[in-house]
């Protein structure tokens, strides 16, 4: 009977045991910080702006906690962020910073 090794199977577990990992801190978090679902990068992609609060003062938006955010008037916030993202909503841009996020959590 001849001998047949497989080779990265041990590389191919490590990935999933990682992905396994990153899918429960996906799953324990419910409240991840502005700043950690817009990086600098997305940011820089998507807009003009350094950083998520940056963006959200100069549209003229005071916000010192959540509770001033969700005072934002949505057709507002979604103008804003029409005239000056690549997005046509808020929640298309809040959608796509989710899913980086989600993808950075589950890709190692």
């Amino acid at each position: 009977m001849s001998s047949f090794k497989m080779k990265g199977f041990d590389k191919l577990e490590k990935q999933l045991k990682q992905m396994k990992k990153g899918a429960k801190e996906l799953k324990q978090t419910k409240n991840v910080p502005l700043e950690t679902l817009f990086t600098l990068s997305f940011m820089r992609k998507y807009t003009s702006y350094s950083s998520i609060y940056t963006f959200i003062e100069a549209g003229g938006f005071s916000v010192k906690s959540q509770k001033d955010f969700e005072a934002i008037p949505k057709d507002d916030l979604d103008k804003y962020v029409s005239s000056n993202t690549k997005f046509n909503t808020w929640q298309n841009m809040l959608d796509e910073a989710t899913s980086q996020y989600a993808i950075k959590k589950l890709v190692f």
